[in-house]
């Protein structure tokens, strides 16, 4: 379900595996749940979350202090988030800012306007990974349900094994949905936190051809951002 990156007095950060739900499911216990038992019955407060399909690093808070804290950061867009994705379809543009209002469609999913009231925001560069597949670093700049997935699907390059998103062809092609959160960093007491996790999940995430990349996504915090 999770393993446990950082644990100290202020915050708990994990890795969770993709297919995990957050929150409980039916009789089900969820990702915060479980970490809450196991690590924090004291006390543990959720700061974000991620796609039950999504893998990667979440932080969650020991104290009402550092979940304010923390919170606020995330409201005010000051905390650094990056992601990995897989698709096997070329974008639209190899690189570039995604922008648009977000309006709920069918399935419980979302899609892209043109408009700009309360936008989604979405910067990225893409790879070539193999004949079919490239790789894509995003950078949210918003935190909008489903934002990730939902801006891929506008460059005609939706995420590999994305059900709701993708072609079903496709989606069933892939052993998982292909979207990681990589590296997450905040400021707490004064202090920058980063922290870094690769995918452990998904053959192409494994393969040659990823791990011949990541000298070059190794510290996507410092990649030129258009």
């Amino acid at each position: 379900m999770y393993d446990v990156v950082e644990k100290n007095t202020d915050f708990i950060v994990v890795y969770k595996y993709p297919g995990i739900n957050f929150h409980r499911e039916e009789d089900e216990a969820g990702l915060f749940e479980q970490v809450k038992a196991d690590h924090a019955p004291e006390g543990l407060f959720p700061v974000h979350r991620l796609d039950k399909v999504t893998s990667g690093l979440l932080v969650m808070a020991r104290t009402e202090a550092v979940n304010l804290a923390l919170c606020q950061q995330f409201a005010e867009r000051t905390t650094e988030k990056y992601y990995l994705a897989i698709s096997e379809k070329k974008p639209s543009k190899k690189q570039g800012m995604i922008k648009g209002d977000m309006v709920k469609a069918r399935r419980g999913a979302w899609r892209l306007q043109s408009s700009l009231e309360n936008p989604a925001v979405t910067q990225f560069f893409s790879y070539f990974l193999a004949e079919g597949r490239r790789l894509f670093v995003l950078r949210p700049r918003t935190g909008k349900t489903h934002q990730l997935r939902v801006a891929m699907k506008s460059l005609g390059s939706p995420i590999a094994g994305d059900a709701l998103y993708n072609d079903a062809a496709l989606a069933s092609h892939a052993d998982r949905c292909y979207l990681h959160a990589y590296q997450l960093a905040f400021s707490l007491h004064g202090k920058t936190h980063r922290f870094q996790a690769l995918p452990r999940q998904g053959d192409w995430f494994q393969d040659e051809a990823f791990c011949a990349l990541l000298p070059t996504i190794n510290e996507p915090h410092n990649l030129l951002w258009p």
